[in-house]
């Protein structure tokens, strides 16, 4: 069955007190509409940003309890379609992002997206790449900002995120409490600058819970990756998390000794930055699906 959430039921923080918005059976399909990460308060460049509510930043649209999920199931978020919307906001300035020690103020730029572009101005169209920046359930003990990421998923800031794209996060709560927002209609790994181009539309997801398979942090395959996910406040911390959780996770499936698959890592795996921005950092490690094959 197809249902659709309006961005009406939004979040701020990832927690299993928040009132549920949706009731959903596993293998239920959810168009779920999206607010910008600014909850859609800024609509033009002469927006005064001093006005902007900032507690109103990465709202998440949900959450939605799906029936059958435990703790220690795994929920499993089939990306089936991203749809953005015709205008994105981008914002950098003063203290913001890895350069904002080089910059003396606030800057804020509204861009058309026609046609699959976003015109960035007469002479740069940046091609349309849409990916989700905060997808994630509730965790077992108190609330988790929106702009934070962890075990839960988060703002893991993570472009691979995408359509065709199969997210696998544990469970902590009955139900899961699944909720989702912080679109981009474009961004780059790392997000130095603290935004992408901001956009609001609409995400495309099936919802399924998977029985006796465990995971201590997220998991995203695609047509031809695997990759773990981990999160911490230091990004040397999250690269290593990301390793050490691939380690265990081949562990499972290869029948080799660890020698052996530390040396398949190094040869063939690859480690990327998802989210060099505070409060939070997020890495991902690669590895080939042909050298594993199906999940499931």
């Amino acid at each position: 069955m197809e249902y659709k959430l309006s961005n009406q039921y939004n979040i701020y923080k990832f927690s299993k007190e928040n009132p549920v918005a949706l009731y959903v059976d596993s293998g239920s399909t959810i168009c779920i509409e999206t607010m910008d990460c600014f909850a859609n308060q800024i609509q033009s460049e002469t927006d005064v940003l001093e006005n902007i509510d900032l507690e109103r930043v990465n709202p998440a649209t949900g959450p939605i309890y799906v029936r059958d999920a435990y703790p220690g199931d795994i929920l499993k978020v089939s990306i089936e379609d991203i749809t953005v919307n015709k205008k994105g906001v981008m914002l950098t300035g003063k203290n913001l992002g890895v350069l904002g020690e080089e910059l003396t103020d606030t800057h804020l730029k509204i861009v058309p997206i026609i046609d699959d572009k976003i015109i960035f101005n007469s002479n740069i169209k940046i091609p349309v790449n849409p990916m989700i920046g905060v997808i994630g359930v509730a965790p077992e003990i108190g609330e988790c900002y929106c702009g934070v990421s962890g075990p839960h998923g988060g703002n893991m800031d993570n472009t691979m995120i995408s359509v065709g794209s199969t997210l696998y996060l544990p469970i902590f709560v009955e139900g899961a409490l699944f909720a989702l927002g912080d679109l981009h209609a474009a961004m780059g790994d790392g997000e130095i600058g603290v935004s992408g181009v901001e956009v609001a539309g609409s995400v495309k997801v099936k919802l399924e819970v998977i029985k006796g398979f465990r995971l201590r942090n997220p998991l995203l395959e695609n047509n031809e990756f695997f990759s773990t996910i981990a999160s911490s406040k230091n990004l040397d911390s999250a690269v290593e998390l990301a390793i050490k959780d691939m380690a265990e996770f081949l562990k499972e499936r290869m029948n080799l000794p660890l020698h052996e698959i530390v040396m398949l890592m190094s040869a063939l795996g690859s480690t990327q930055i998802c989210k060099v921005i505070e409060p939070t950092r997020a890495a991902r490690f690669l590895m080939p699906r042909w050298i594993i094959g199906d999940l499931f």
